[in-house]
């Protein structure tokens, strides 16, 4: 049995000062705020910062110098243990476009792979999001045109029975043949689906929505934009109550201005995520997304040869930095990096401090950078202070 204090906590979405958190093996078993109840066990006292919820990216292609379509074991293992120093709990590895035969192929690797990661203290995986084939080719952004098809039911079964279970969501474009009808197969299997890379309008966005997809894949970018006339995918996202929508909050993909209508036109349905690449933890050089080399420089998000920005290097701790710096209050971008996706990616256990809860939590000092971090609770990354124990 152990007890945490800290001044600042996060309990349902809001902060509240004075908080505690009792973990009993991987769970938590009690919190509270003002005085702790007096228990057996280890106790600490935070100093200083605010004690979350382990923070959730459900958008994640690969991370220091790994990326996971083709990771190795060692490099799977490498991303799972070093994620925890970003805040991270828990991820949805993402796979982007390729032929079908070829996501088949690593799906059906993800799975043997996982199965063989162990250990305290490792993020866990939610499963994968496959981010097409199935995209408009004019808003296909990174993703290689010529692997881009429609989803006819072939192709959807060929991956859910790669996936046997793995596959948490896909992004597709809702105008492309077939898809409203992919929608609903996906559904029905239990999967979600994503609308994003896509040139729909917003009644297409809707009829998606009514087959059964409940996310949007990284708002604003590589999807048709509002207009007061067109609202198109983002005016669909914007004001359809069953989307959530992920952001990438690196200020680069998203104008400031553009975060903060987010928040505001989509109260509780944002998500932060970082789609970040191989290059996430690494310094300025050459990375491999989905088979295609792309460059990073300095202070800027990495692209292709041809321009184009290819996913990103943000933690997102950094994320949740930057969301406070342009003026979102702390609750709501934690919140959007722990209730808001686990929930909406169906793991409605995670992303919270309650009593049942695995004990997933992320300490962040005053400055907002990750202090420590539990999985199960096990202490997976940083230092504590001096414990007493009663």
């Amino acid at each position: 049995m152990s007890l945490l204090q800290a001044p600042t906590i996060l309990l349902d979405g809001a902060l509240q000062p004075d908080g505690w958190v009792q973990v009993e093996g991987t769970r938590i078993v009690a919190v509270g705020t003002g005085s702790p109840p007096l228990t057996a066990g280890r106790r600490v006292e935070l100093p200083e910062g605010t004690l979350s919820p382990g923070l959730v990216d459900a958008q994640c292609n690969g991370a220091f110098g790994h990326d996971l379509v083709d990771a190795d074991l060692a490099g799977w293992h490498e991303v799972a243990t070093r994620l925890p120093s970003t805040g991270v709990t828990a991820v949805v590895p993402t796979f982007i476009t390729a032929p079908v035969a070829t996501l088949a192929d690593a799906l059906r690797r993800f799975r043997h792979l996982d199965r063989q990661l162990e250990g305290p203290g490792l993020a866990r995986r939610l499963g994968v999001h496959l981010e097409g084939p199935f995209l408009a080719p004019t808003r296909r952004g990174a993703h290689r045109e010529q692997d881009l098809v429609d989803p006819d039911p072939t192709a959807i079964d060929t991956l859910l029975d790669a996936a046997d279970g793995a596959l948490t969501y896909v992004t597709l474009a809702p105008e492309r043949r077939g898809a409203i009808a992919a929608i609903e197969r996906l559904a029905a299997a239990g999967v979600s689906v994503a609308v994003g890379h896509s040139d729909a309008t917003d009644a297409q966005v809707g009829a998606a929505a009514d087959a059964g997809a409940r996310l949007v894949t990284h708002l604003y970018n590589a999807q048709r934009p509002l207009h007061h006339r067109d609202p198109g995918v983002v005016g669909a996202a914007l004001t359809d109550p069953r989307l959530t929508s992920g952001l990438i909050v690196d200020l680069h993909h998203v104008h400031p201005h553009a975060v903060l209508l987010a928040f505001t036109a989509a109260t509780g349905r944002i998500m932060l995520v970082t789609d970040a690449i191989a290059a996430l933890g690494m310094p300025p050089g050459r990375f491999e997304l989905g088979g295609e080399e792309v460059h990073l420089e300095a202070d800027r998000p990495p692209r292709r040869s041809d321009g184009a920005i290819a996913g990103s290097a943000l933690a997102i701790d950094a994320a949740v930095r930057n969301a406070v710096a342009i003026g979102i209050p702390l609750a709501t971008a934690l919140t959007a990096a722990t209730r808001i996706p686990a929930t909406a990616l169906g793991h409605p256990e995670l992303g919270r401090l309650a009593p049942g809860a695995p004990a997933d939590l992320v300490w962040l000092d005053d400055g907002l950078h990750v202090a420590a971090t539990w999985v199960d609770g096990h202490l997976a990354h940083g230092e504590l202070p001096g414990a007493t124990t009663t």
